[in-house]
């Protein structure tokens, strides 16, 4: 049987090196090769410049370059992982959208190369994680949410028709990493519910409280079952959902939320949620599709 392999858009910025190395740490936890691809349409723009008669190496050459020295500082990482490289002519989300239906992950930086300063997210990696039927990870965050140091994995529980793969997906990280999993349910109380009657808030309240609880446990309990050894938290807190998994993402090594694909639908489709996350978490973000 073969090992799918984790993907990572390289392009030789700062940002997808850092994505390498996250990627590399990934790939020897789950026991996989690591695939690092750089796509762009040089081809079709290279022949179209005039030559200034000055010798310089074709985009090709840089292309090779830039997968062959992220191979390098790859195998000098994790010399056990496997690792091979693939320089491809094509535009780089379409490319990476195409990899990652045989791939375990793909994973991208948060700002590509020439991107414009000031940038939260970069196009290739918001396209990728808004359109990818295979999960997606994001390398951003500060230095300790990058390097992992935290121990703890954070899972935002949304609708269980939706979330079952983000749910599969938080507990197999939190097993392999030995980290703790804090699974994360909000809820809020409509203002509609009370303003007629503002004695009963508390009431409502818990209504609500008590309703996220029971759909955390409900979301929570098979892959629970499956992974006993997995340390989890689990809380439902009162608040905008993405603010509360930004806020917590400050102590998570990574945070994991889901995302709904609808077959025939060639849109973006990412929520509001994941969409705040990739922008303003702090630590790498998983984004994983659940079909609908």
């Amino acid at each position: 049987m073969t090992t799918l392999p984790l993907v990572v858009g390289v392009d030789g910025s700062d940002s997808s090196l850092q994505a390498v190395d996250w990627a590399v740490d990934e790939a020897a936890r789950h026991g996989l090769p690591l695939r690092l691809v750089h796509a762009s349409l040089w081809e079709r723009y290279e022949g179209a410049v005039p030559s200034s008669g000055t010798e310089r190496p074709s985009e090709r050459v840089m292309a090779e370059n830039i997968v062959a020295s992220a191979a390098e500082r790859a195998a000098r990482r994790q010399p056990d992982v496997k690792v091979t490289t693939e320089v491809i002519p094509e535009e780089p989300a379409e490319t990476l959208l195409h990899e990652g239906n045989s791939a375990f992950a793909l994973v991208t930086g948060s700002r590509g190369r020439g991107e414009l300063q000031g940038l939260l997210l970069g196009s290739v990696g918001l396209a990728v994680a808004a359109r990818s039927h295979r999960p997606v990870v994001v390398v951003r965050g500060d230095i300790a949410g990058v390097a992992g140091s935290h121990g703890r994995i954070l899972l935002g529980v949304g609708d269980t028709a939706t979330g079952g793969e983000a749910v599969r997906f938080a507990f197999r990280e939190a097993e392999v990493r030995g980290s703790v999993l804090d699974a994360v349910r909000a809820w809020r109380c409509p203002a509609h519910e009370t303003a007629e009657h503002p004695g009963l808030a508390d009431d409502a309240g818990r209504r609500h409280e008590e309703r996220a609880s029971d759909l955390l446990d409900t979301a929570l309990r098979e892959a629970s079952g499956d992974h006993p050894g997995v340390r989890l938290r689990s809380v439902s807190v009162e608040g905008p959902a993405r603010r509360i998994l930004v806020q917590r993402s400050a102590a998570a090594d990574l945070v994991v939320v889901g995302a709904h694909r609808r077959e025939g639908h060639f849109g973006l489709q990412l929520g509001r949620v994941g969409h705040t996350l990739l922008h303003h978490a702090y630590c790498p973000v998983a984004i994983v599709p659940q079909p609908v």
